[in-house]
């Protein structure tokens, strides 16, 4: 587990963004656990984005095609390249 130390500042904020490895969070989701406060990183995807993850067949799929990428050989296709240019 890293630990990292953060300076409250004078209107008694911290500054966390130094904890985040990843760019794109948006936003964190903040709960109490016990005496201790758990803090999530979220990232959001756009809305057209999100029928993919409510659908498990269609990402499982996806998730499948990612894991396959370079792995098929297709050929050539210099055949279809047209060399009247």
């Amino acid at each position: 587990m890293h630990t990292l130390t953060l300076a409250v500042d004078s209107r008694k904020r911290i500054c966390l963004s130094r904890l985040f490895d990843i760019d794109n969070v948006s936003s964190v989701r903040a709960y109490r656990k016990d005496d201790k406060i758990i803090l999530e990183p979220m990232v959001e995807i756009p809305a057209h984005e999100a029928w993919l993850y409510k659908n498990k067949e269609s990402l499982n799929k996806v998730k499948q095609g990612l894991e396959q990428k370079g792995s098929i050989k297709r050929g050539s296709f210099s055949k279809h390249v047209s060399h009247d240019i």
